[in-house]
């Protein structure tokens, strides 16, 4: 192994180290880490650079903005009183439906979108019944990353395959993928009330008072709520006609968030960009070049050549491999270079005589989708959930969350590759 590839993988380790300790803060950790990749020379500036996805840092600055504004109308307010009134007040029954809401929705937009949507809603609702909003936040997490695998436009590696692949079309991912993905949600209910039913206790007076509340009284300016959803519903449209349109998904974000600005005036604009979370978004501009001098080093695209050449080309022997190793390392890395590594050697594959490699896509998908519940850095999703929950007082650490999402994440894999088994190789 070259000396840069040693020292990239020196880097790598010693800062996910130090962020799993949590002694320094995690975004001063990335960014130190990207900086030494540069400085040793691991990486040029101009390489870096282009290793930051900023469709990913566009598509979250611009949904921030929207939801910030749309925030300032009562509307998540509205939904969180409305959400806890149908569960008749009960925390567990809340905990469910914020679940199947996050994981529908993850499946329609993009992960990222859905919970940036979803947080304030579980913030309000925690308030009024005075619990602990972690439980919440996590089973959320969770299930966005589950819903965001079940289509192609749900997570970004689903994204990256079926750019890759043109047979595998929208419709085909939610043939082969969303089955699992209802099965896997609907094994995870009981895990989560069993886990979560002690922490999230509240007294019958707060349930009773949620129900005499009136949820209408919650919007405060219904003519910005009007502005909101109609720029809302036209991103959420822009976002389904994004490839066909050949626009990225942070033009549509982007584009839908200076359109709510224009419409609503300067007045919001500051509060619009204070709702931004610069924090975590610089997180990722430092994980993405930590990242990057692993790829420039060729040690990602060895490690996936290595394991690729363990299963001798037996079918089922490299769709395991495949799953179980996109799930661990997505886990830990992020999955979007994971995937732009993988894409090729499975391409290969097919073209030395793989008779039929669509198990071996849908496989990567799952690991890759599925493996980011594993750890608190192992999804944008994830992040962003984490840096909200930190600015509101209820930082979730990353051993706390690892307890939680490490053991499910491998139960839904486990999952998974009984249903690669029997669907495709039986």
């Amino acid at each position: 192994m070259e000396q840069q590839a040693i020292w990239a993988i020196g880097i790598f380790l010693t800062i996910y180290g130090l962020i799993i300790s949590e002694k320094i803060h995690r975004t001063i950790l990335a960014m130190l880490g990207a900086v030494l990749m540069v400085v040793c020379g691991i990486v040029d500036q101009v390489t870096a650079l282009h290793h930051i996805d900023f469709n990913t840092l566009g598509l979250l600055i611009g949904m921030m903005i929207i939801v910030g504004v749309t925030a300032e109308t009562g509307l998540f307010k509205y939904v969180a009183l409305k959400a806890a009134k149908i569960a008749k007040g009960k925390p567990t029954r809340i905990m469910i439906a914020l679940v199947v809401i996050t994981a529908a929705a993850s499946a329609l937009l993009d992960n990222v979108t859905t919970v940036l949507l979803m947080a304030p809603v579980t913030f309000s609702i925690t308030r009024q019944l005075r619990i602990n909003p972690i439980p919440f936040l996590i089973t959320q997490i969770i299930a966005s990353n589950i819903g965001g695998t079940a289509t192609l436009i749900g997570d970004p590696p689903n994204i990256m395959i079926g750019s890759a692949v043109k047979e595998l079309t929208f419709m085909a991912f939610i043939t082969n993928l969303t089955p699992i993905v209802i099965i896997i949600i609907l094994v995870y209910f009981p895990l989560f009330v069993l886990m979560f039913r002690k922490q999230i206790q509240s007294t019958p007076e707060l349930q009773r008072s949620i129900m005499e509340l009136d949820e209408k009284a919650m919007i405060t300016n219904s003519k910005l709520l009007r502005k909101c959803l109609v720029v809302l519903g036209l991103t959420i449209v822009g976002f389904f006609l994004h490839q066909t349109l050949h626009l990225e998904s942070a033009t549509v974000a982007l584009s839908g968030a200076f359109l709510l600005l224009l419409v609503t005036g300067e007045s919001m604009m500051e509060k619009a960009f204070h709702s931004v979370e610069w924090i975590t978004l610089f997180f990722f501009v430092g994980l993405f070049v930590l990242v990057a001098g692993l790829v420039e080093t060729g040690v990602i695209a060895e490690l996936a050549a290595k394991a690729i050449e363990l299963t001798g080309g037996n079918i089922l022997a490299t769709s395991m491999l495949i799953l179980w190793l996109s799930a661990i390392a997505s886990a830990f890395l992020d999955n979007i270079p994971f995937v732009a590594t993988m894409i090729p050697m499975i391409q290969e594959m097919s073209i030395r005589g793989v008779s039929n490699p669509e198990p071996l896509w849908w496989s990567l998908a799952l690991g890759a989708c599925l493996g980011g519940n594993g750890t608190l850095i192992g999804a944008s999703a994830n992040l962003i959930v984490a840096g909200l929950a930190g600015k509101e007082g209820y930082p979730i650490s990353f051993v706390k969350y690892l307890k939680v999402g490490f053991p499910l994440m491998i139960l839904s894999i486990v999952l998974s590759s009984v249903y690669i088994y029997w669907r495709y190789l039986l």
